[in-house]
């Protein structure tokens, strides 16, 4: 029979896939003897269960009663108990931290009847009536569907006589709303409540918040049942979060927030402005010290960066949560430095603890502040980044503003998690209260979002739509800039600079200058000592080249010719296009020739001998054209001027004749040089000529769009014939982009000194995707219904376009021995897709200079993570 209850003393982080990461981290606190509240885990298992059919799982409901009873024992209390009640908390636990995105319930328990006798034990009427008040508020909401705003807040210093007025006008608002009584029975409570957290794991913002962190939707959630310790028991109890480092710079420290005579959703929800946490040293010196020791131990235990949820409650410190803490991109690389300088782990771990993703993030520019831009207030740095947008105070419509392409600043007094849609669709949060383990300060670093939090001075006037600050009102579609790594808002849009990371690829920053820079530098050096993928960029002219190489690249994956088609020569192309006899076309192609040659040599200089793959020109010839539309446009309009169009009409009849329906199905790549006599012979001199003009050049011949190794033999055998005639020793290759290439890369391979794959066309052909089209038409929907993770074009489509690649390396390699593969297309860039790429054994990715450093982390995890996968 399926064990679906897990008291604290029988589970541990092991068993997060059924425990969750909470229940695990709670039995893991329990075993290492921290002061944990008594309590179990209802595992995923039966979360899952409970979502298929509708029904609580066979034998769970006797299973909760036997847990519970041990609960009630370690407790000395009983649930229900008129004179010395138990109350519990329930709450939710997925195995990836979602912070607040399911349900909480607190104080489930109290009754009519149990009231009294909490009260009396506490020695507080107000303290008992308040949980009460809390418990009916919460249970309504979130197990009833009890609008909020049913409920009127608690005034400030409300005595017990209010508190409890207010409590029976929430018992009447929940039999309003409901039609029925708020149940008098703390186990009908309990087990509503337990299935509550099970349904919430659906719950749009949850779903919302697993597609935007890419968390899978079958997991399902644990729910928690844990003994009550209460934080709101007067001046001597309090709640708090903290941090064994700074989460936002990575520096060791006191780091967290309290807050006295509270509970904890008061806490991380941002209601109330917290005290740091060192000021909890003058208020309960014996708490706070155990709570130091505490933080060392865990973070010695779990290696790592440790977020803690503590409640104080009378002089005693009771752990309630631990798990390794959300973080900044600056934060991982600094703090697995320390970590790695400290012995804790070593510099291959210290690799696995940071990310491509990560350092993109760290590359976004920063403001450039030499203009003096006002600043308009400062408050908590809790994510990193410049944002700039108008200012939009709820999350609807910042989402609406957002998806017409207008940036936007979600303004808040706080936020919470029915916030998240407008959280994903801004630039940057700002609220005016909570500190950095508020729900906005986790959310937007988890999510990589520039946030700053409570910036006190700004009066938020959610119903106007706007904020005043020091008499200047900021309405509704205002520009604001925030300041995510100082805190500070500005007025107006702020320029931007790039970021101290990219100016340290460029050389204009020392990696001593800065602690940042210092752990970047020496996490890429062992990135690069250990990864087996080398890592080129694409790049069509000699600046890109070189700044390629400033970011570490390895040569040139891919060099566009077409490129250099454009501007000025565009004259010289529509002579080629216009010609209508071969010596026409040869002219062409003869003036073409040194403008060719003299990209390449520049661009064999800026590489050094590094390899340089050029692929011949690819894109169909008519691109070079002006549209048709506009062509027909002034030509008619000429025409009704009774002028001569004269080139133009050439220029209309040549567009007419070339047009196709689907041109990039159509005469272009390979089929364009087969049929143009010329073209790939003048690409392959102007690349040989200049490989001889420069000393060292080591210069690669692709062939993009074959289809068929016919195709590539005809192009190969009169590209051999001129690289001998100019003495010239050059790899031939081909790009894997069409899917019959893919499926008969074995024959292709015999012809091919190499295969590069374009994942853009080939992931185009293989969903029979327009990629021009479709993004914009579907892809919103289709992310939405679950049919795609992640757009295909971003991330590479393993199961579809993935067994096309890995086809193409086994046949390829199978028929040629080291045939040597990489990738072109924008995968190549992209964290996840590398980690496809290095398990189907390529040898180099290739993608833009910017994502050269992101390529080379990527790799290095790659290589590091497969090698402990290979000793275990």
């Amino acid at each position: 029979m399926t064990k679906y209850v897990y008291d604290f003393a029988e589970g541990g982080r092991r068993l997060t896939d059924l425990l969750g990461g909470k229940g695990g981290n709670l039995a893991e606190m329990a075993g290492l003897g921290l002061p944990v509240p008594p309590g179990f885990t209802i595992t995923t298992d039966a979360c899952r269960a409970y979502l298929r059919t509708g029904r609580e799982p066979y034998g769970l409901a006797d299973e909760i009663g036997l847990h519970l009873e041990r609960l009630e024992r370690q407790a000395g209390r009983r649930l229900g108990d008129p004179a010395d009640p138990l109350l519990v908390s329930v709450r939710s636990g997925a195995k990836f931290s979602m912070p607040g995105m399911m349900e909480t319930i607190l104080n489930v328990g109290l009754t009519d009847a149990t009231v009294a006798g909490l009260a009396a034990r506490a020695g507080d009427e107000r303290f008992a009536w308040d949980c009460y008040r809390r418990l009916v508020q919460m249970f309504g909401r979130t197990v009833r569907d009890v609008p909020a705003g049913a409920f009127e807040p608690a005034a400030d210093g409300a005595d017990a006589a209010a508190l409890r007025a207010l409590t029976g006008q929430h018992l009447r608002a929940f039999r309003e709303h409901t039609g029925d009584d708020f149940p008098q029975d703390p186990r009908e409570q309990l087990d509503q409540a337990v299935r509550a957290v099970f349904g919430s794991w659906n719950a749009e913002r949850a779903v919302l918040y697993r597609r935007q962190e890419h968390i899978p939707a079958d997991l399902g959630t644990a729910v928690n049942v844990v003994a009550m310790v209460f934080g709101n028991l007067g001046a001597d109890s309090g709640t708090g979060v903290a941090f064994t480092r700074d989460p936002a710079t990575g520096e060791r420290g006191v780091y967290g927030d309290y807050l006295a005579n509270a509970q904890g959703e008061d806490v991380v929800a941002g209601i109330r402005n917290t005290m740091p946490l060192q000021d909890l040293e003058g208020r309960d010196k014996a708490s706070y010290d155990e709570l130091m020791a505490i933080m060392t131990k865990l973070e010695e235990h779990y290696k790592d960066l440790c977020d803690i949820e503590f409640t104080i409650e009378r002089g005693k410190l009771w752990m309630l949560q631990t798990r390794v803490g959300k973080r900044t991109a600056a934060a991982a690389f600094v703090i697995a430095t320390h970590l790695a300088d400290e012995g804790v782990i070593d510099l291959d771990e210290a690799l696995t603890r940071v990310s491509g993703a990560q350092l993109a993030q760290l590359m976004f520019p920063a403001f450039d502040l030499s203009r003096g831009p006002r600043c308009i207030a400062t408050g908590i740095a809790a994510a990193p980044g410049a944002a700039v947008g108008a200012a939009v105070f709820d999350a609807r419509r910042a989402a609406e503003r957002a998806a017409t392409g207008t940036p936007v600043i979600l303004v808040r007094r706080e936020t919470n998690p029915d916030d998240l849609p407008g959280m994903i669709a801004a630039q940057g949060i700002l609220t005016s209260r909570g500190g950095k383990t508020s729900h906005a300060a986790v959310v937007a670093r988890g999510m990589g979002k520039t946030c700053v939090c409570g910036a006190d001075e700004l009066d938020v006037d959610l119903h106007k739509g706007q904020f005043n600050v020091d008499g200047h009102v900021v309405s509704e579609g205002d520009v604001i800039s925030i300041d995510g790594t100082t805190g500070r808002v500005y007025l107006g849009e702020v320029p931007v600079q790039p970021s101290a990371v990219v100016q340290y690829f460029e050389g204009a920053l020392a990696p001593e200058s800065d602690p940042l820079l210092r752990a970047v530098d020496r996490l890429l050096t062992h990135a690069d000592r250990r990864r087996r993928l080398a890592v080129r960029a694409n790049a069509d002219t000699a600046r890109d080249a070189a700044r390629a190489r400033r970011f570490g690249a390895q040569g040139i994956g891919l060099c566009r010719t077409e490129h250099m088609f454009l501007g000025e020569r565009r004259a010289l192309v529509e002579r080629l296009i216009l010609a209508r006899t071969a010596e026409q076309r040869d002219a062409a192609l003869t003036e073409l020739l040194p403008l060719q040659r003299a990209d390449f040599t520049e661009i064999f200089r800026a590489m050094a001998g590094l390899p340089v793959t050029v692929r011949l020109i690819d894109p169909p010839l008519h691109e070079f054209l002006p549209p048709l539309e506009d062509l027909a446009v002034k030509v008619a309009r000429a025409e009704e001027r009774g002028e001569d169009p004269g080139h133009d009409r050439e220029l209309l009849d040549a567009v007419h004749r070339m047009h196709e329906e689907n041109p990039m199905l159509g005469l272009r790549g390979v089929r364009l040089g087969l049929v143009i006599p010329g073209l790939f012979a003048m690409q392959v001199r102007a690349i040989a000529e200049a490989a001889v003009a420069v000393r060292g050049a080591h210069a690669e011949i692709m062939v993009p769009l074959v289809g068929a190794v016919q195709e590539l033999e005809a192009v190969r055998d009169e590209a051999q014939r001129l690289l001998r005639e100019i003495g010239v020793v050059a790899r031939i290759g081909t790009m894997i982009e069409v899917p019959r290439a893919a499926l008969t890369a074995g024959d292709i391979a015999r012809a091919a000194d190499f295969f590069s794959f374009g994942t853009n066309d080939l992931t185009q052909m293989g969903w029979g995707f327009s990629r021009d089209d479709v993004e914009g038409a579907f892809f919103t929907r289709y992310l939405e219904l679950g049919i795609f993770g992640v757009s295909p074009f971003e991330s590479i489509d393993r199961d579809g376009v993935g067994r096309l690649i890995r086809i193409a390396v086994d046949e390829g390699r199978a028929a040629r021995p080291g045939l040597r593969i990489g990738v072109c297309g924008e995968h190549g860039g992209d964290p996840a897709s590398i980690r496809f790429f290095h398990e189907v054994g390529l040898d180099y990715v290739s993608c833009s200079p910017f994502r050269v450093p992101v390529a080379r982390l990527e790799a290095g995890r790659c290589a590091v993570t497969a090698a402990g996968s290979d000793t275990r």
